[in-house]
């Protein structure tokens, strides 16, 4: 399993952002969750249409250092 972490912030006030996962079942490869994250976070923003993703990274479930 890969965790797609990605930044999530308001269209109407655009200093609100809070930090989201999924969890992505892949062959365990962070380039195959980077080649996952654009379709998967697309269909996310389509039923998002108040927030905008600011930007997204690929890492370990319960890896301590999330920032992005």
């Amino acid at each position: 399993m890969v965790e797609l972490i990605f930044l999530v912030c308001s269209m109407v006030n655009t200093d609100v952002c809070a930090e989201r996962t999924m969890t992505l079942f892949t062959s365990d490869s962070l380039m195959s969750c980077m080649m996952q994250a654009p379709p998967r976070l697309a269909r996310w923003a389509d039923e998002h249409p108040d927030t905008r993703i600011a930007r997204f990274r690929c890492g370990w479930p319960d890896q301590d250092g999330k920032d992005i």
